[in-house]
């Protein structure tokens, strides 16, 4: 449609000059970058703020606005989560019949299989991760980085003695550590098993943030150290607040309405195999030495 092609317009990086600036006639710097370098001028101007005061408040305050819609998609994307847990018997016996189908035939059966479970339960099997809520959000985090980086004033000014113009080790080590605890925090509430497989993103995502600081002028680790912080508040409210809640509707809501069967495990029909020789024989032997004992003890 068209407004998911103008959504996706809007998510590519701000166009730039060849030194990097942007470019002043592109439509995320017109509509974003643009008036938010002009409310953190005016507070700076108008209440004698520092640049840094400034990006924090302007950071919060852009977050705060779209804060709703990240807890919605969070909210979609622990139920879809919650159901698939009581969907997972039936998921695994139609993976497993994936895995020893022999013939394309048996390879569409258990594919249809896993389509059909989740859709008989009104479930997704992308765990309700939308792309909508991203394509809306990714312009806007590319514009506040751009705000931090290239608004007039933040080059030549200072926060708490750091230079806002050059990169600063202390800002990196806050944000490295900012999103390393919510990268911890996401972690509470769900199973060892998922744990295992977010390690490497744990890791992963705060060390490109490191890495990306290093270079970066303070004033753009700054918007970091504030996204860092707000993204722990918001995992916080999601995954220790919100989450024990929807487990239990969900847990009830399952309760009251099952959910409906489209593939059970097979029993295991195959006959028994008849008794080794080796087994016989030992068998046979142990009972000619119970006869003899026996006749001993008659005997005596």
């Amino acid at each position: 449609s068209g407004l998911f092609g103008l959504l996706l317009t809007l998510s590519g990086c701000v166009i730039t000059n060849a030194d990097g600036t942007p470019k002043e006639s592109g439509m995320i710097y017109r509509f974003l970058v643009k008036p938010l370098g002009s409310m953190i001028t005016m507070l700076v101007e108008n209440f004698n703020w520092s640049y840094g005061w400034a990006i924090i408040a302007v950071t919060i305050i852009v977050r705060v606005i779209i804060l709703p819609l990240g807890i919605n998609q969070s909210r979609k994307t622990m139920i879809q989560s919650e159901k698939m847990q009581f969907l997972k018997p039936q998921v695994d016996v139609a993976q497993a019949n994936l895995k020893k189908a022999t013939t394309r035939e048996e390879q569409m059966q258990a594919q249809a299989d896993m389509q059909k479970i989740y859709s008989e339960n009104n479930v997704s099997m992308f765990g309700g991760i939308g792309c909508l809520p991203l394509l809306i959000q990714m312009p806007i985090f590319s514009a506040l980085y751009f705000t931090a980086r290239y608004t007039q004033g933040i080059q030549n000014s200072e926060f708490f003695g750091f230079s806002l113009g050059e990169p600063s080790i202390i800002f990196v080590a806050i944000a490295g550590i900012a999103y390393l605890a919510q990268g911890y925090i996401s972690t509470i509430g769900i199973p060892e098993e998922q744990k295992k497989t977010m390690k490497t993103m744990l890791i992963v995502s705060p060390l490109m943030i490191v890495f990306m600081s290093m270079s970066a002028p303070a004033g753009v680790t700054l918007y970091w150290v504030v996204g860092g912080v707000f993204s722990c508040i918001q995992t916080f409210i999601t995954n220790v607040i919100m989450k024990p809640k929807i487990k239990a509707q969900v847990e009830a809501e399952m309760k009251a309405n099952p959910p409906k069967t489209v593939v059970t495990p097979r029993k295991d029909v195959t006959p028994e195999q008849p008794a080794t020789t080796e087994k016989k024989a030992l068998n046979s032997g142990n009972k000619n030495a119970s006869g003899r004992n026996a006749g001993k003890q008659q005997r005596k």
